[in-house]
């Protein structure tokens, strides 16, 4: 055990996870949603956030809530892939209606991810979806997509879009003053420089910050910490990505996460904030 582990085991207790992969899934996933809820209850934690490439969430969280026995909150989502009609308003409206609070726009089926060939597990041919005309402008279903879902509070993330399409997508959302967060911005697909994210940050958008990248060699954890610094914690949220083949359980993966951040001279209000406030802000929890 680490010098930090018993106090990261502390600071578990109430916080939330908004980045999970669980089963039923298209893709191999080491934990289900019941087995996710009981897991996160056993760490006190408040809440996880159940993702799905190609699937709404919002049913199976009502669910788990109403027949797991714990006192841990599952939340629903909805990615815009191709299985949901891609950019879809209507998808995002129907989502929420069944208890998503959360919209990631598309992810695998994104034009950019695509140019780096499929991701493990990927089955099916199609073509990519991008967020630009053909002008190199964003689309007008986009700023549907947001009118849609700041209409209900809910927050649109950006997905697996390029570079330029994030920060043009972040803008957007920013200038009509709907709810945005900023994707895994260390992850290779989707890298962007820690300015660029200061920028955005301070436009307003919410920077998603993942132990799983960390765990994947994607950034040190000393680089981690330092984005948090620079970011302002406030702007940030901590989650883990976990629940993939080849990763950690969630819960574990955030103590794990927690612990690393302990370690890098992160202190413990700055870690509440990261892993309780800004989640609390994201889904509308009191």
């Amino acid at each position: 055990m680490g010098k930090n582990r018993e106090q990261a085991l502390k600071l578990i207790k109430g916080t939330y996870d908004l980045h999970i992969h669980s089963s039923p899934s298209h893709f191999p996933r080491v934990i289900d949603d019941f087995e996710l809820v009981r897991e996160a209850d056993e760490y006190g934690m408040a809440g996880v956030l159940i993702k799905n490439h190609y699937e709404t969430t919002g049913a199976r969280a009502l669910l788990v809530n109403k027949y797991s026995g714990a006192k841990t909150k599952a939340f629903g989502s909805v990615t815009l892939n191709w299985p949901v009609g891609g950019l879809n308003p209507f998808a995002v409206q129907s989502a929420i209606r069944m208890g998503a609070r959360y919209v990631w726009m598309p992810t695998r089926d994104t034009a950019h991810c695509l140019s780096y060939g499929d991701l493990p597990g990927d089955f099916y041919k199609r073509p990519g979806i991008t967020i630009f005309d053909d002008n190199g402008k964003v689309l007008k279903v986009v700023y549907e997509i947001f009118e849609s879902a700041k209409a209900e509070g809910v927050y649109v993330a950006s997905g697996h879009l390029s570079p330029s399409e994030t920060i043009a997508f972040c803008k957007a959302g920013r200038e009509i003053n709907a709810n945005v967060i900023l994707t895994h911005p260390d992850w290779d697909r989707t890298v962007l420089p820690l300015e660029t994210q200061m920028e955005l940050a301070r436009m307003g958008v919410l920077v998603e910050k993942l132990g799983c990248n960390i765990l994947m060699n994607d950034i040190s954890q000393q680089a981690m910490a330092d984005s948090l610094r620079k970011l302002g914690t406030e702007n940030v949220f901590m989650a883990t990505d976990c629940g993939i083949v080849g990763t950690i359980k969630p819960a574990p993966g955030m103590a794990n996460f927690i612990e690393q951040m302990l370690d890098e001279g992160i202190c413990e209000k700055d870690i509440r904030t990261m892993t309780v406030d800004v989640p609390k802000r994201i889904l509308g929890e009191k």
